[in-house]
């Protein structure tokens, strides 16, 4: 009798500790058809303090333009790859007051503005310098989308893409895919806005998650994959796994069982 409870026992946790294949399988269903052409809109991004921007001036007059320059360094290093550590020291950095610094502009708050609006603003400014500002040339841009992935993925840490747009499925491949073990229905995107913060849900075993308000990231999104029950009940991730460790825990029941009925 006692052999026959621990024989369903065990196999009724097997069954419901093995990890189902739909809990992996990315993008399941069809994607809904739309007889409009459909865009994902989003918000244009709003800086945020440690923000890092990228400011380029041009204008035919050079000697005037390298007043406001700050000292340059290739971005790009020998093999070709964006140069992290250059952006850092020659772009400009936004402080815990929400500025930047300028030569001979002095400090520009720019705090929740969008890289348009700061555009705008610094044209504004070196329209004193100028006499057309017509024919100055300038362009803002986020030094690299940075972002954190943690939980359960393969390389957790944080990561910075030099892209115009990121979205959930590149920022978790470069920090090395979802482990086995992680919850791939419910994905946490906390997002920090100057009002406030903000925590989001994305499922990504189902196709409409490209139709998500989070599917594009943001800078200094923080990703969150939290671990499937599974993994807490200590069973194993697959189902060898499991079986290897059911067998030794009624092995040692057994044996227990055994010695106490010989006392």
């Amino acid at each position: 009798m006692i052999r026959k409870i621990l024989i369903i026992f065990g196999l009724g946790i097997l069954l419901s500790s093995c990890i189902p294949n739909k809990e992996l399988v990315y993008f399941q269903g069809n994607p809904s058809s739309k007889k409009d052409v459909y865009k994902i809109l989003n918000e244009p991004y709003k800086l945020q303090v440690n923000d890092i921007l990228d400011i380029r001036i041009k204008a035919n007059n050079e000697e005037l333009v390298a007043l406001f320059k700050q000292a340059e360094t290739e971005n790009a290093g020998a093999n070709g790859q964006i140069n992290e550590g250059s952006f850092y020291l020659n772009g400009y950095t936004i402080d815990r007051q929400g500025e930047i610094r300028i030569p001979y502009v002095g400090d520009l708050n720019v705090l929740g503005y969008t890289e348009r609006e700061v555009r705008e603003k610094i044209e504004s400014e070196l329209g004193k310098f100028f006499k057309d500002i017509d024919d100055v040339f300038i362009t803002v841009k986020l030094a690299g989308i940075r972002f954190t992935v943690l939980g359960e993925v393969s390389s957790p840490g944080t990561l910075i893409l030099f892209q115009n747009q990121v979205n959930i499925v590149e920022a978790i491949a470069n920090a090395g895919d979802i482990t086995i073990t992680g919850n791939r229905k419910n994905i946490t995107i906390v997002r920090k806005h100057i009002d406030g913060t903000k925590k989001m849900r994305i499922d990504l075993t189902d196709v409409s998650a490209f139709d998500s308000e989070v599917y594009y990231i943001q800078s200094n999104d923080i990703i969150y994959v939290e671990p499937l029950k599974q993994k807490s009940w200590g069973t194993g991730t697959t189902g060898a796994q499991t079986f290897a460790t059911l067998i030794s825990v009624l092995s040692l029941v057994t044996t227990t069982i055994l010695l106490v009925r010989n006392l």
